[in-house]
């Protein structure tokens, strides 16, 4: 019965969901339906809004077939929506101003001044905000819609073409430079397309030829300076992230980094690492490179508030967690990321860094301090005690993380690291991993967790790798007596309280360290 009534409310749900995007995209099509009006034709609109209706319901469709997540995301498809009745309105509005200019000088044919509407606009920034699939079908709309709005055949070519270059060529953009570069691609392109309609016209005369190709060539150089100046303006407004906002937040000169590097050096260390070996995997399993090192950096921000709970940023044998119990060492432990998270906030980072800070433990239990809490216990200690509040990971970058998180973390106990040892480690992570069910809700097929313990395997036996001794340097000599006790401040490793000794003991045997243990990751 439960069974029967969950999917009722799931049908209801999936109903009224579908019912919102249809009225959305009858709004769209009746605004783009008006953009396109040259005089107010009841038929023509009624025309143009039927067309406009079938291009959006189209690339509804595709959206939700090839990319299901931009439909669970209503700004996103509010951003779309204002793309396509955005470039159709600024292209109205450039059209009006070289029509003026064209009869106020007297010089340019008005047939002309058409070339000269920078429309790849669109396709550029939805590639950048979006993704080249989705700028494919928004170049193919626009061009359908421009082709009607200005009753010109041939010009659906010229859109067509100068929208997907410009798509591409900023495909994976790095540096501001590249949408300069990208409008070049399309003054190029439109020159070309020009020339191609041109050819296909009854009569050459240069007279239209040579105002035409002008037009066209700073088309491209108008596209790239618009792109230039609203991609931060739509980047701040809809809260979305490029690579250009990516590649920022590596610098190390940004205050977070700079405080997880002095406070927190193992915790940034740590980060570091994970950041390589994510990178590494992210392009075989069709993850953003960058995306997933940003990521990485920032995953254990939360660190910073309270560094010296954490072993990797322990310098003195004594461990603060001995004088506490182990409940109160979890919670610790778990406020890391409800920290993390806080920073996030404050420093406004991305929404996509603050997924993975409260993703990338999902909802693990603390090996650790669960099984030191059961020893003499008549009572078992309740699991959701020990485990972190979750979501477990909820997009493949999210995961990702997670279990180069573990397997970095779990590295580091590993005694006499031989390329057999590392490769069994990682499959024993990340198999702990699956198991746990912690991948259950990302999209990681079993061909990626193959691929991805491949790349971690390579990059790990890189960094555990074996040195030669140095000559002349005795390296691995046991120190003095007497040296050890003034390292130690007076006194040797075997006057440390017991319950410390077994504490050191049980860090140095990997078989007593947790591959998800809190402590190390």
């Amino acid at each position: 019965m439960k069974a029967s009534k969950n999917g009722k409310k799931k049908i209801k749900i999936k109903k009224k969901f579908e019912r919102k995007n249809i009225l959305f995209i009858v709004i769209c099509s009746l605004l783009l339906s008006l953009a396109m009006q040259q005089t107010m034709n009841v038929a023509q609109l009624i025309g143009c809004f039927l067309i406009s209706f079938v291009s959006l319901s189209i690339l509804y469709r595709d959206i939700f077939r090839y990319k299901p997540f931009y439909t669970k995301q209503k700004k996103m498809l509010v951003l779309l929506g204002f793309m396509l009745i955005g470039t159709i309105v600024f292209g109205r509005l450039v059209e009006y101003l070289l029509s003026n200019f064209s009869k106020g000088s007297g010089v340019l044919p008005v047939e002309t001044i058409n070339f000269g509407i920078p429309l790849p606009v669109g396709a550029m920034l939805v590639s950048l905000l979006f993704e080249p699939h989705t700028a494919i079908i928004f170049s193919f709309i626009i061009s359908i819609l421009s082709g009607i709005w200005l009753q010109n055949p041939y010009f659906v070519f010229y859109v067509f073409t100068g929208s997907i270059i410009g798509a591409f060529s900023v495909f994976r953009c790095k540096k501001r430079t590249d949408i300069i570069r990208g409008g070049l691609y399309v003054s190029l392109v439109n020159i070309s397309s020009v020339i191609i309609i041109t050819l296909l016209g009854e009569n050459i005369d240069s007279r239209v030829l040579i105002p035409a190709l002008i037009f066209a060539a700073s088309s491209g150089i108008t596209t790239s300076a618009v792109v230039s100046i609203s991609l931060p303006v739509l980047e701040y407004f809809f809260k979305i992230t490029t690579d250009i906002t990516l590649l920022e937040l590596l610098d190390l000169n940004q205050p977070l980094m700079k405080s997880l590097m002095i406070n927190a050096p193992g915790t940034y260390h740590h980060s570091v690492i994970v950041g390589n070996l994510v990178e590494t995997a992210a392009e075989d399993i069709g993850v953003n490179p960058l995306l997933a090192r940003v990521t990485a950096y920032y995953h254990d921000i939360g660190k910073i508030k309270m560094p010296e709970y954490f072993v990797e940023n322990q310098s003195s044998p004594l461990n603060k967690h001995d004088k506490l119990t182990p409940h109160m060492s979890s919670m610790i432990i778990i406020s890391h990321v409800k920290e993390g998270l806080e920073l996030a906030e404050e420093y406004s980072l991305p929404e996509a860094v603050k997924d993975i800070i409260t993703q990338h433990h999902g909802n693990s239990i603390i090996t650790y301090f669960y099984h030191k809490a059961k020893e003499g216990q008549t009572d078992i200690p309740s699991e959701e005690d020990y485990r972190y509040p979750g979501p477990r990971p909820q997009s493949r970058v999210a995961a990702l993380v997670m279990m180069a998180d573990a397997v970095e973390a779990a590295s580091r106990v590993l005694t006499n690291p031989t390329p057999s040892r590392v490769t069994g480690l990682v499959d024993k992570i990340i198999n702990h991993i699956f198991i746990d069910e912690q991948l259950d809700e990302c999209e990681l097929t079993l061909k990626d967790i193959h691929i991805i313990k491949q790349r971690f395997s390579y990059i790990l036996n890189g960094i555990l790798h074996r040195r030669i001794e140095y000559p002349g340097f005795n390296l691995n000599e046991k120190k003095s007596e007497k040296n050890s006790e003034n390292e130690n401040g007076g006194s040797n490793n075997k006057e440390l309280p017991e319950k410390s000794k077994d504490r050191l003991a049980m860090a140095k045997k990997p078989g007593n360290q947790s591959p998800v243990s809190p402590e190390s990751s």
